[in-house]
């Protein structure tokens, strides 16, 4: 009865002596748990049990960021009967032994079944050091019970493979959460699955001398007195509680960069992922397009970083291929879409840069500003109304209806941090990019005083 867990046992710690750490603030962390819980088992099919509690005990390893693996003993100690066995009180013979099942009195051998299980599972965590950590399950079990109530009754136990998932919640460096499902399909053909659902705790511990005073990079730190470093992004616990951001989250805002680096390398705000608003996240822009993640307009042509990327699909780095963009703040009234006269110099610009370049093409942005209580629905519809009153206008003037396009962003595109409480008049704009008729640089020729 010992040989399955041992085996189960030396595959765990042959993964846990892997070398498939490096660098990072999982190598300095105490990767080994202990995970005491309790839950139901569940027969389906043509078993002659009923459900019954199971208790569990898993030892478990962090291999990786991503990665665990952990062995674990489960104990149902009284699976019934569900009296469905069809053999009516009747002694029966067991194939190939031929030891009997069941008494004259029915089910009464089955009832108080003690099944002992053995596992060992692998699991993929999509985020290890998010607060909330759900994961996926691979991996194989054993169960033995002390009578014949496996595959219609005719085993002591039976092996197969197993899969899941499970969620772990932690509550801080060492002690967490944990709700786990699995699905357990034996190798022999008369058997029907085992499901299992449990509930526990998980206390982590070990990773040598230095992981005993702490977690992940932050472990170190700890030994040698300094402030802790939970999820080990290069900020203290205590400097990330003041600023905001989750201490076992290295990335809080998912925008590429680690709270560290955003607060002490870029500069930016680790609580928004685009902190000059240019609709590019800052990650990418330090990575990918190596743009200034503050500045909306790196190459300073007139046109924001992520419009070029996303919109116009230029060059944010080279001003000479920068769309000509009017941004006009027309004071609308409140729920109207009329362009009032004092307000028409401003297009008229816009139309005469389209008049004197017949193949030029013009899009109508339409953007609102966000308030505590606005509707994004109406602030949409309002946005796409207001481009359109733009459109129309220039139509009038003459721009053929084809070389015009309207669209509204609502206020999901602001142009600065909006202001909940007093708004902020920035955000409430047309902005109007001409394709074909020049860049920034010569917007001159079209502005009258």
């Amino acid at each position: 009865m010992k040989k399955p867990f041992a085996a189960m046992a030396g595959l765990l710690f042959g993964f846990a002596g892997m070398n498939v750490f490096g660098a990072g603030e999982l190598a300095d962390s105490p990767r080994w748990y202990v995970s005491p819980g309790a839950g139901m088992m569940f027969f389906e099919g043509n078993q002659p049990t009923d459900e019954g509690l199971n208790l569990l005990l898993r030892l478990g390893y962090d291999l990786s960021e991503h990665w665990s693996t952990e062995a674990g003993f489960s104990y149902a100690p009284n699976i019934t009967g569900n009296d469905e066995d069809g053999h009516n009180g009747r002694s029966t013979s067991c194939s190939p032994c031929g030891d009997a099942i069941y008494s004259t009195g029915g089910d009464d051998d089955i009832d108080g079944q003690q099944i002992k299980g053995y596992f060992i599972d692998s699991m993929y965590h999509f985020n290890r050091f998010n607060r909330l950590d759900p994961y996926l399950t691979a991996g194989a079990a054993y169960y033995r019970a002390n009578n014949k109530v496996f595959c219609d009754g005719h085993d002591y136990s039976v092996a197969g493979p197993r899969v899941g998932a499970g969620v772990m919640y932690h509550l801080n460096e060492r002690w967490s959460l944990r709700a786990d499902t699995r699905a357990f399909v034996p190798l022999e053909d008369d058997m029907s699955p085992i499901y299992t659902a449990d509930a526990g705790v998980v206390y982590r511990f070990g990773g040598g001398a230095v992981a005993a005073a702490g977690v992940g990079a932050g472990v170190a730190a700890v030994a040698a007195g300094l402030p802790k470093d939970s999820d080990g992004d290069g900020l203290t616990d205590d400097e990330e509680a003041k600023l905001g951001t989750d201490p076992f989250n290295k990335d809080t805002d998912k925008d590429g960069l680690t709270d560290g680096d955003e607060v002490k390398v870029y500069k930016t705000d680790p609580l928004n992922p685009d902190s000059d608003f240019d609709e590019l996240k800052d990650g990418p822009e330090v990575f990918t397009y190596k743009t200034n993640p503050l500045d909306r307009d790196t190459d300073k042509g007139g046109v924001a970083d992520g419009h070029e990327v996303l919109q116009d699909r230029t060059n944010p780095l080279d001003p000479s291929d920068d769309l000509m963009l009017f941004e006009v703040y027309i004071p609308f009234d409140y729920d109207t879409t009329v362009v009032k006269p004092e307000y028409s110099k401003e297009i008229d610009q816009v139309s005469r840069a389209l008049l004197r370049n017949p193949q030029a093409t013009a899009v109508i942005e339409g953007h609102a500003d966000q308030r505590q209580r606005s509707s994004k629905q109406y602030n949409q519809d309002l946005s796409e109304r207001r481009a359109q009153a733009v459109q129309n206008y220039m139509a009038g003037k003459g721009i053929a209806a084809g070389r015009l396009s309207a669209v509204g962003y609502g206020y999901s595109r602001p142009k600065v941090q909006p202001d909940l409480v007093n708004g902020n008049p920035e955000n409430r704009r047309v902005e109007i990019y001409i394709r074909g008729a020049g860049t920034n640089a010569d917007k001159g020729k079209y502005v009258t005083p």
